[in-house]
Formats: structure tokens, sequence, C-alpha cells
């Protein structure tokens, strides 16, 4: 840095109007403050020059090299607003003959929010300049397209009325970078309190953000900083950004914790690949919990910062990061990824797409294909020339919350939320939320818990509940139909399926799922088990389930089971026990092709014979319609 501001003082003093100082009839005092800023800038005191080469312009204000170098110290600085006076000032004092001015005015321009004065500048350099460095010119013919966008955008503004989160959430410290469990109950973010950051959360009860609190001492420490954290979906695991601690990789890695009863375990360094000698951090999980997005600066990406993910694998661990590409990444950089709950809508910062300038937020949504579509810019007021990162979404998608420094706030950053527009929303998404307890005693299981899109029988869900509590939460989009199973050892497993078409999104599909031992006389009854109207025939979304049962008896070689038909009273008699049993034998038939030994199976169809629920209402005939298997052996 110091080299480079040395440089500019250098650059400057190559200006025609600045070759001879002498040449220029300066005042004394002038010159004297400009030659002590000169000191200043090498020895990297920048404040100090800028008030030194104040003075100067103040004693004599046709002082032109000294509203040059004020006003590139400025920008050098990122104080654009205050270098625009300076640029102006010394570019009207003429005889000025370096076009790297109108770039450097163009910049400072464009970055406090004047886009046509900004454009004409950067033309005017484009046009004039004559150097070997054409990084420059690239980065200007940029700005001059972000010059034309936000002309455009601030003609057409999006609804943005951002109201703060309150005291609750918010302190007289610096709170920021929120995330929120996918039930909108759980808020996690940052508070910076005397250069000490750590997480804190708050539960929302009666819809109000309750006190927040320290999160979890297994997480937070007095020796680091930790931030830039992401919850999973079911709140179970944080993922969450440590630098310069002595098990690190590199500067900053991702470590993770896993919520043990109502208290966090101890965080441990995701490792390589995830980690490496470079820069990691800003995790965002997947809904899933199978995709870790995050930013690096390691070798192979596109610019300097840019956007990557890993996948776990079967075996638990990190797979190797593939960079998201052009489609989300540029030469520049790209920061504060956040997936959303429905798992294909990316918001992310960048300041290499079409913008105000500076970083703006911008979506994009994951396509069928796998590819990402074109990154839309959140236009203004959302947007600035200011630096905007960081955002989140909601679970229902509807609202956004960000953390900014605003009027009315209770300290130096707050968080904020304001509704989304809905064309800048993602996917509508539901969750599922349920116990499973052991049916004996009603105790809390850690069982297998699976989610699976009965359309395409995609995976939507695996993982285990709590062992604690039994509880687990699964996230998915509205407008399908799944299948749910849980298993746990020594346990007959459960299936269901339920239907998100007309789910609205705040109100979950909850369950408490009981679990039987096994042992003789058990029986369950198979949900997902599906025949035509009046046909035997098992159909295709059948598989799932009937590999359940089969890998069920492969694990427990010392079970014998019956499987039962049945079905409700229309019909006859006759008819219900015929179909009862094609359907049973169906299942047998099925078992058999996997392996299972015929003296350990056996079925039976039992028509109308055995109704659980009344057959005078059609829930009850759906009810009665079913097939299930008992345990008739244990040896």
């Amino acid at each position: 840095m110091q080299s480079r501001l040395f440089k500019i003082a250098l650059v400057l003093l190559l200006f025609p109007a600045a070759k001879n100082l002498r040449a220029q009839e300066i005042a004394k005092k002038a010159k004297a403050s400009f030659e002590k800023a000169q000191e200043s800038i090498t020895q990297m005191d920048y404040p100090q020059a800028i008030s030194l080469l104040e003075s100067a312009i103040k004693e004599d204000n046709t002082f032109q090299l000294a509203y040059m170098q004020l006003a590139e110290l400025c920008r050098k600085s990122a104080k654009y607003a205050q270098a625009v006076p300076y640029y102006s000032k010394g570019i009207a004092l003429g005889n000025l003959n370096e076009a790297r001015v109108y770039y450097g005015f163009g910049e400072s321009l464009l970055l406090s929010g004047h886009y046509q004065q900004a454009k004409d500048n950067l033309n005017t350099f484009i046009r004039e300049y004559k150097g070997k460095d054409k990084a420059l010119p690239l980065k200007a013919e940029k700005y001059i397209r972000d010059c034309d966008f936000s002309i455009n955008a601030l003609n057409h503004p999006v609804k943005y009325d951002p109201v703060n989160l309150g005291p609750g959430v918010n302190s007289k410290y610096r709170d920021y970078f929120p995330s929120i469990t996918a039930d909108g109950q759980s808020l996690i973010f940052s508070r910076n309190v005397e250069g000490n950051e750590d997480f804190y959360i708050s539960h929302k009860i009666n819809n109000v953000w309750d006190t927040a609190i320290p999160f979890s001492s297994q997480i937070n420490t007095t020796k680091y900083n930790e931030g830039a954290q992401s919850i999973s979906a079911d709140g179970m695991y944080l993922f969450f950004t440590g630098c310069n601690r002595p098990d690190g990789l590199g500067r900053c890695d991702i470590y993770v914790s896993h919520k043990n009863g109502k208290d966090w375990g101890t965080p441990f360094n995701l490792g390589a690949p995830v980690n490496s000698p470079y820069w990691e951090s800003q995790p965002s999980i997947s809904p899933d919990g199978n995709t870790l997005y995050f930013v690096s600066n390691r070798p192979g990406g596109l610019g300097g910062y840019d956007i990557w993910k890993s996948h776990l694998k079967e075996d638990g661990t990190w797979g190797e990061p593939v960079n998201l590409g052009p489609e989300i990444n540029t030469i520049y950089d790209e920061q504060t990824p956040f997936i959303h709950p429905d798992g294909k809508t990316l918001y992310f910062s960048s300041d290499g797409w079409p913008g105000f300038g500076s970083k703006d937020i911008f979506r994009s949504r994951l396509q069928a294909d796998g590819h990402w579509e074109l990154p839309l810019n959140l236009g203004s007021p959302i947007n600035t020339f200011n630096e905007e990162t960081g955002l989140i979404v909601s679970p229902n998608g509807t609202e956004a919350l960000f953390s900014s420094i605003l009027p009315g706030g209770y300290g130096d950053m707050d968080i904020y939320k304001f509704d989304l527009p809905q064309t800048l929303q993602p996917g509508k998404i539901s969750y599922v939320k349920g116990i499973v307890k052991d049916k004996a005693n009603s105790e809390p299981l850690e069982a297998k818990v699976r989610v699976t899109e009965l359309k395409t029988l995609q995976n939507q869900f695996n993982d285990y509940t709590s062992a604690v509590d039994g509880e687990f939460l699964a996230v998915m989009p509205v407008g399908n139909s799944y299948l749910l199973y849980a298993e746990a050892e020594g346990y007959l497993f459960y299936s269901d399926h339920f239907d998100l078409e007309n789910k609205e999104t705040d109100k979950p599909f909850q369950i408490v799922i009981y679990l039987e031992k096994i042992k003789a006389g058990a029986n369950t009854i198979l949900k997902n088990i599906f025949f035509d109207t009046n046909k035997y025939d098992l159909l295709p979304a059948s598989v799932i389930e009937l590999g359940s049962l089969a890998e069920l008896l492969e694990r427990n070689k010392n079970i014998s089971i019956e499987i039962q038909g049945h079905t409700d009273n229309s019909g006859s008699p006759a008819q219900n026990i015929k179909l009862s049993e094609q359907r049973a034998k169906a299942v047998y038939d099925f078992l058999l092709g996997k392996g299972i030994e015929a003296t350990r199976l056996s079925y039976k169809g039992y028509g109308e014979s055995k109704p659980i629920a009344s057959n005078e209402q059609p829930s009850g005939k759906q009810q009665n319609r079913r097939t299930s298997f008992v345990i008739t052996k244990v040896k």
C-alpha cells in the first residue's frame, strides 16, 4: 500500500503543471504543507497527509497538484464523495495532460452515486488514455456498464421499507450477519463487543424476538473471533468461520459444531479439501445438509474471491470443492453466499456483475439442467453505491434480513428486515417437523429419517433424529407429494406419505412417529405400497417401501413375517378376499426376488374382515385399503 500511494505522488508529479513545482506561483505556506504531506505519504500516515494537503489548498486555492493528490488519496481510502470536489477543482484549473485523472474522477463519481457524470468522465478516460496498462480501460468499460445499469435501475425502484428487529436482537454494539433456522423460530447472529466477536441467539416468542443470549461457550471464545455462520435447516449443525487458530490450515477456515442435547459440541475444523492454505469463509449449508457453499481465494478461481461448493460424501467426508463457474463468479469478487431453504435460490454479493459500482446483492436460481440462471441484481434502493453484503431470506421467502447502520438504530450496526418483492423471492417451501418415539414407553429415539419425492423418487432428506429428544426437521418445496420413512436398530420401520401441493409455507406437516420393537406379534402398515384401483400390480413408487422391508429382513434373519392384504367393504366379500390376497402375493413375490427365503415368508388376503376405521366415510375406506405385515416368529 505504501509503495502504491507513493507511486501516486510520483505519477502526479509527471503532470505538465507539476513538472516543476517552483514554476507555479505557490504560496509559501501551501508549499510547506505540501512537502510535509509527501513525508506523511512515505510514512503511510495517510490521514495526516490528507490534513496537510487540505491546509495547502486553503493557503492556495489554485494549487492543482495538491488537489490532485488529495483526490487520489481520498479515492484510494474509499472516501469517494470526499474525492469528487477535489478532482473537480483540480481538473477545472486546466493544463492537465493525464488521462488517468478522469478514471479516478469517474470511479469516485460512480461510487458516490453520480452516474451520468461518472459515465462522461470514464468515456473521456477511454478516449484519451494512451498507456500500456490494459486493466484500467477494461475496468473503465465495466464501470460504464455499471453507470448504464444504475441510471436505468433508479428509474425503476423496487419496494423497500426496512424495519429494525428491535431490542431483543439489537444492542448498543455491532450486531450483524444473521442466520435463521428453517422453521423461522431461531435467529443466530454475530455481535462485536469491544473487539470480541461472538455468536448470539434469539428465539421468536409470540412473533417477537426474545432477548438474545450468548450462543454457547463451546463455540464462543475470548481468545478468537467467531463469525460468518450458517445454521442447518434443522438447527442441529452450525458452520462458521474461525481465523488465525492453531489448528487452521490457512488464515481463515470453516468449522462445524453439532448440537448435543441443549448445548453444542466442541467445534472442529472441516479440514482439507474444504479448507486450504488460503482463505475460506462465509459458509452456507443447503437445506438437506449435503452441499456446503463457501467463499475462497484459492487457486483455480475466476477472480479474487469466488463462491465454491463441496458435496458431503457417503462416508461423511466432504468432497473436493467445485467452483460455481462463470454463471456465478466473475473476474472480480463474489462473496456472502446464502442458499435458501428451497435448495435452488442463491443470494450473493458481487462487484463483477452489472450494478451500482460497489458490491451489490444478486439472486440466481439453479435450473433443472444443473446450470445457474443469469444473476439478477435486486435493484434500487435495496442496492446502492455503497457496499451491500450478507443478505439472507426467511424460510417462507417473503422477508429479507440484513445488517446496516440506519437512522434510529440501537447501536453501531443493527439487523433489519424488509418485505422482499415477489419478483425477487425464492421458491415456496414448507417443512416436516416430527418426533420419533418408542411405542411402548414414549421415550425419544435416535432414528434414521428419510423423505423422498413421490414422482421422481429423489431423496429430499436423509438424516438422524436428535438422540436426546428424537426430533427432526426436513425442508422441502411445496407443490409435491412425499414418502416418509423412519427406522431404528431393533425396531420395525415406519412409513407414511403426505402432500404439500396445497400446503401453506408457514403451516408445516407435523407428525409424531412411534416405532415398535421387533418381537413376535409386532406389526406395521406399509403405507407406501401403491396399487391402481382394483388391481394388484405394484406401482413404481412402491419400490422404496419394498426395499426397506427387504433390508429389514436381511438385517434380522431371525424373524419370519406374514404379509397381509386388506380392503374396504366396496365390492363383494369374495372379490375383496381375492384382490387382497393378490396384492399380498405381489409383495411376497418381490421379496422372493430380493433373495428372502420362502420359509420366512407367508401371505394372506383378509379382504374387508379386519377394518381399522369406519367404512362409512371415504377417509375410513382409504385407511382400510392397506397392506401390512406381522412378525410371526422370532428365533
